[in-house]
């Protein structure tokens, strides 16, 4: 490594957020493999002493951003580094390649890329960046979750945290996630992930962003669905309306605006109620039943036929 390489403060980059982007997250394990902070460029922009590895895809940044950096390192010219994800030929690429200290490349076709430009650019590569994930093991319970886009209603987590913990079985909880419109992975969504980590003793998984098949799936194999929210289940729910059709038990919390026939302990268990989880007969049953209600009362034809009609009627 150059000099250059050894003297670096941070390692810098664009996005920062590890669960959205890959390359914050090989920015991420390669500051703490050099012992050195993970700086965004915007912050770094604003403080001249850093010294940096610079590891970008400039395709990703905003134009602003992007006009920003390319004054930032006309400014200092050989007083950073710079780790290449991409290379598309812009002029502004071109300027942060010809004024950085050593340029490294992250595969073969981008160091050749370089190499008429920087004749003494490194080729390197990426390592995986998977990190010590522990091998999800068979559990007598399994408990699927999602729907993180909101705060976490932390006493129902640990409500049920405590019943899974008294029946004396093995457990593990998955959790998914949709993002909404607008809505993005951001810190807060780590601190609620965490705090759920927190709340069932690390027993957690996190599935990312699941497509049918998988959420279907989920489902079929899953002891329960926990779905909390912040005054009740309502009949417009669709996860937990899926999770009934498939006869997968769910364990909410219901009011009186809760769908008819949503009744604890016979369809659903309303966690406020609960003072032990059911064996798996009784779950069995209870999945069951809701199967029967969300396909008797709640399904697409029951809806269909109560549509129809009444925007087909011919007003007098």
């Amino acid at each position: 490594m150059s000099a250059g390489m050894r003297s670096i403060s941070c390692v810098a980059g664009y996005h920062l957020n590890p669960w959205t982007c890959g390359i914050a997250k090989f920015n991420q394990i390669l500051a703490q493999r050099l012992d050195v902070p993970v700086v965004g460029i915007q912050q770094l922009l604003k403080d001249a002493t850093h010294r940096p590895l610079l590891s970008v895809k400039l395709s990703e940044f905003a134009p602003l951003h992007a006009e920003m950096l390319d004054a930032w390192t006309g400014e200092r010219a050989g007083r950073y580094d710079l780790f290449l994800h991409a290379f598309d030929g812009s002029s502004i690429e071109r300027r942060l390649v010809a004024n950085a200290q050593t340029v490294f490349c992250g595969n073969r076709e981008l160091y050749e890329t370089m190499l008429p430009m920087r004749p003494d650019t490194i080729e390197l590569f990426c390592p995986g960046l998977i990190r010590n994930q522990p091998r999800v093991k068979p559990t007598d319970l399994q408990v699927f979750t999602f729907g993180m886009a909101h705060k976490v209603r932390v006493s129902y987590y640990r409500k049920l945290r405590d019943l899974l913990e008294a029946t004396g079985q093995s457990y593990k909880v998955f959790v998914s996630t949709a993002l909404h419109e607008g809505t993005s992975f951001d810190d807060s969504f780590v601190i609620r992930f965490e705090e759920l980590q927190e709340i069932f003793n690390g027993q957690v998984y996190f599935m990312g962003y699941l497509s049918d098949t998988a959420v279907f799936n989920h489902l079929l194999d899953a002891t329960l669905l926990a779905a909390f929210f912040e005054k009740g289940l309502r009949a417009n729910n669709t996860t937990v309306n899926a999770a009934m059709e498939c006869g997968c038990p769910v364990i909410t919390n219901l009011d009186k605006f809760s769908p008819a026939g949503f009744e604890h302990n016979r369809t659903v268990l309303d966690i406020s109620c609960t003072e032990r989880l059911p064996g798996v007969d009784r779950l069995a049953a209870i999945g069951q039943a809701a199967h029967d209600v969300a396909h008797s009362r709640y399904g697409w034809d029951q809806l269909v036929a109560q549509i129809r009609p009444a925007c087909s009627e011919v007003p007098s």
